[in-house]
């Protein structure tokens, strides 16, 4: 019986339970299986080989702390209904649905300007469709149009669950303990102040510990310049085959994958041909690594050289700079390239990328963290902190990134 309750053994939270009814029905819906096929991380078990964990873990450790939180909330007196909990329990365990392979790899090439969060929703309009509107109270959560916001802020806010469990969940995997925020004790913080999510002043280092952790995990493992290449070749490799069927060069491809390579996937496009979502909930990792073995032989020397370093680990030399990169270094490098590759300066382009990332760890004016005293006081946690590196957690960095073929 797929409604029974069930027990789940998790690495990271021990044993999760799953209720039946909905939640249960949700766990084995075809579209969440679907993403025990996508691996968290991406790329990054290229720099990190433990980061093998998929976005169906992630989903369930979302959906624990969830659990946790309402428990917490509930016990200091903030009404809870059992339907607004199914509802919030449900749209954590949905939020990462329309995720891709390589998560934002395919909205940089195969599907352009189309977010993920646009694509989970639809796909939770479908599965309520389905349900026969079970979802209605989670849909409306989940795109904050439900008078308790607060269960909005659970699911997508500064101190969403989503964030407690990926935190916690790449750490373990990655191995870097700096990373591991203790999300049991920032619940256990947690309750709500004028419909608004507070943390308890005694939990003040708990959040100062989770900002921290949160700017180390960004940078030294969600972009890690070796990952951050690693990610363009993967990138420039499916704009090169993109490019290649347009002019009708036969490839190798899944028939999801062909769908989008043969075919110009803008926002228009994605929201006028139900097609498009049809052949997206098909893909998952597989289909790319599998395309990508055999481009490894392919008789452009573009497309098979990129593949090759995908599939053989050979990464784009990379270097960091907080300044753009000059035109001369960038000509230079394309005319290295073309003589050492024996293809036009034009093709080289797909062998030297220059991302720039620009990232904060806390912005107030987005969903500030607040910190409530016995007296019953607020202050914000830029204010309430005596930490003196707080506001330069709010401060946007932005480094430039060249990553280019080796050519030594």
């Amino acid at each position: 019986m797929i409604n029974e309750r069930k027990i789940v053994n998790d690495p990271v939270f021990g044993f999760i339970n799953i209720p039946g009814g909905v939640i249960s029905r949700l766990i084995n819906h075809p579209l969440i299986t679907r993403l025990s096929r996508i691996k968290q991380m991406g790329l990054s078990s290229v720099v990190y080989p433990g980061a093998q964990h998929t976005r169906f873990q992630h989903s369930l450790g979302a959906f624990y702390l969830m659990s946790e939180a309402i428990t917490q909330l509930r016990l200091k007196g903030n009404e809870i209904t059992p339907e607004e909990s199914e509802g919030v329990l449900a749209a954590i365990l949905l939020h990462d649905i329309g995720h891709g392979p390589f998560s934002h790899v395919l909205e940089d090439s195969l599907i352009r300007g189309v977010p993920h969060e646009e694509i989970s929703l639809r796909l939770m309009e479908r599965i309520n469709k389905e349900l026969n509107g079970q979802l209605d109270l989670a849909l409306c959560i989940f795109k904050d149009e439900y008078p308790k916001r607060f269960l909005h802020q659970l699911v997508s806010g500064q101190l969403d669950m989503d964030r407690l469990d990926y935190l916690c969940r790449d750490s373990f995997y990655t191995g870097v303990i700096e990373g591991n925020i203790g999300s049991a004790r920032i619940i256990k913080m947690l309750d709500v102040k004028d419909d608004h999510l507070v943390i308890e002043a005694k939990g003040i280092y708990s959040i100062e510990n989770f900002l921290t952790a949160r700017r180390l995990m960004y940078w030294q493992v969600y972009l890690h310049k070796t990952s951050v290449a690693y990610e363009q070749m993967m990138v420039n490799s499916l704009l090169r085959a993109k490019e290649l069927a347009f002019k009708e060069i036969e490839l190798f491809a899944s028939p999801a994958l062909r769908f989008f390579l043969y075919n110009d996937i803008d926002p228009k496009e994605f929201y006028r041909n139900s097609e498009c979502l049809e052949q997206f909930i098909q893909l998952d990792d597989s289909d790319i690594w599998t395309a990508l073995k055999v481009w490894s032989a392919h008789p452009d020397t573009v497309l098979s050289t990129l593949s090759q370093g995908l599939i053989n680990r050979q990464i784009f030399k990379v270097e960091t700079s907080t300044n753009p990169i000059s035109e001369e270094r960038m000509k230079t490098l394309f005319n290295e390239i073309s003589n050492k590759l024996h293809i036009s300066k034009e093709d080289a382009v797909y062998f030297v990328s220059t991302p720039s990332i620009e990232k904060n760890m806390y912005d107030p004016a987005d969903d500030s963290i607040d910190i409530i005293y016995k007296d019953g006081t607020i202050k914000n946690i830029a204010e309430a902190s005596d930490m003196l590196n707080i506001s330069l957690l709010s401060k946007k960095v932005k480094k430039y990134y060249l990553c280019y073929l080796r050519l030594a």
